[in-house]
């Protein structure tokens, strides 16, 4: 399969992923700018961070002058749930060698479900194929990152709703991971543990609660299916 092609194939299979950054990314870029800093500080923090959740919770951490600790650590315990990713993804990464540091980087959400929902098409480069859709993902964080920052500099918007765009992507990524399992059990364990966990655990470690439960779950699940066999 020519470059071309390729590009083409992983473009449409990010196509949703284009639809939910670039809107959080204008979000992002906007209020960042809007913060006091310079434009391009936006743009430069998707490229070496990208990480959304981290980025707008830098935004409180700049203005209110938070200490390293607490920063590095609320980073860490925000960012765990990828370890769990990238251990997910340990034989889907074998054979892509020079090009496997920039995958596990521009690992995030919506690219991890993208890597686990789709089939590769037939004759391509797996490195290449997985390449192309990580950058293609990255791409458009920054870009709308640099939009929201430049957009800040000449206009005044109303931001009110425009998160809804990421909780909408999740839905179309968790309904594209359904079409492929067929079953609603990874589903159920993940609605339980998010809703347990939201009545059980302070709302700032919510999510870090619920991806261990949930995560416990799936290895004793596992576990019995494997040592049954």
């Amino acid at each position: 399969m020519k470059n071309v092609q390729l590009f083409k194939k992983a473009f449409l299979s990010t196509v949703p992923v284009l639809f939910g950054y670039v809107p959080i990314g204008i979000a992002f870029g906007f209020l960042l700018s809007q913060s006091g800093y310079n434009w391009y500080f936006a743009p430069l923090m998707s490229i070496l961070i990208y990480s959304g959740a981290t980025q707008f919770l830098a935004i409180n951490f700049f203005i209110n002058s938070a200490p390293f600790t607490e920063i590095a650590v609320t980073t860490l315990l925000l960012n765990l749930r990828h370890s769990f990713f990238g251990l997910s993804l340990i034989k889907k990464f074998a054979d892509t060698s020079l090009v496997k540091p920039y995958l596990i980087f521009a690992l995030t959400d919506e690219t991890y479900a993208l890597l686990t929902s789709m089939e590769e098409p037939e004759g391509v480069s797996k490195k290449r194929y997985y390449f192309c859709i990580s950058v293609l993902n990255h791409s458009y964080w920054v870009i709308g990152t640099a939009i929201g920052a430049l957009l800040s500099q000449v206009v005044t918007i109303k931001l009110k709703g425009l998160n809804f765009a990421l909780t909408a992507l999740f839905v179309v990524l968790t309904i594209e991971q359904y079409k492929k399992v067929k079953t609603f059990k990874p589903f159920i364990i993940a609605f339980a543990a998010g809703f347990f966990s939201l009545l059980l655990v302070p709302p700032r470690y919510m999510l870090l609660a619920a991806i261990l439960a949930a995560t416990s779950v799936l290895i004793v699940v596992w576990g019995k299916q494997h040592y049954a066999k």
